[in-house]
């Protein structure tokens, strides 16, 4: 079964590419988010004298909650379309994130 030894290093430049593009993908649906909850375009960044720790923490827990979700989601998706096109899952069976 040489398939199954040599997947993860063939899936690591494809988990790669799709750690970059859920990043892009939650950067913008974040700023939408943040638009759509506060009607401002940027979010408070924590350095920002002007803004109260409530902002600040709420932007933070909404930005990791999606940034979260939509990584979980490209994983997923990523590696189902691994195991349905070689049939095997490229994770080692332990679960957790590395």
């Amino acid at each position: 079964m040489p398939k199954k030894k040599s997947l993860p290093v063939v899936y690591k430049p494809i988990g790669f590419l799709l750690g970059w593009t859920s990043g892009t993908v939650a950067g913008m649906a974040f700023q939408k988010t943040w638009k759509m909850i506060r009607h401002e375009d940027d979010a408070p960044d924590a350095l920002d004298r002007n803004r109260g720790w409530g902002e600040v923490l709420l932007a933070a827990a909404v930005q990791g909650a999606i940034f979260a979700v939509v990584r979980s989601a490209v994983d997923r998706a990523g590696a189902t379309a691994i195991e349905r096109s070689t049939g095997t899952w490229p994770g080692d069976g332990k679960g957790g994130r590395d």
